[in-house]
């Protein structure tokens, strides 16, 4: 099995709203960044777990499994298309307290996101295959 250390590819965590989303919503661009990314990257999807929300036995489960992928990844993207604690928490502990890099995609200019996401994202584009762009343009193979 390949691990982080040996694939030699950089691993990508896909943070966003799970939490009160539509299923739908929370799996359909994580399935897309998998179909433009997945090649050249590993990618950490949290929807892989089978956790309920709101159940006091799960919630701690979250959040760790949660934290143990952003301390797996190199990079972080993030779906910013809604404002969510989890999202904003995952944002700030990957690049305030493990100095990740942050890509988020946005609709909503930064004057109307979070001061917290626009603070802690290394960068923020208006759509989810501009970030796909920018990730491959910054930390694809030709830069391994």
């Amino acid at each position: 099995m390949n691990t982080p250390a040996t694939s030699g590819k950089k691993t990508i965590y896909l943070s966003g709203p799970i939490m009160d989303e539509h299923e739908g919503i929370a799996r359909e661009w994580r399935e897309t960044a998998k179909k433009i990314l997945g090649k050249d990257f590993r990618l950490l999807d949290p929807m892989r777990r089978k956790f309920v929300d709101r159940q006091v036995d799960s919630a701690n489960e979250i959040v760790e499994f949660d934290l143990q992928d952003v301390r797996d990844a190199d990079i972080i993207l993030v779906n910013y298309n809604k404002p969510s604690i989890g999202t904003s928490m995952e944002v700030f502990y990957a690049a305030f307290c493990k100095g990740k890099f942050v890509i988020a995609f946005s609709p909503f200019p930064f004057e109307q996101c979070s001061p917290w996401i626009v603070r802690f994202s290394t960068k923020i584009l208006s759509s989810l295959e501009d970030a796909c762009q920018y990730i491959h343009n910054n930390f694809g193979p030709s830069f391994e």
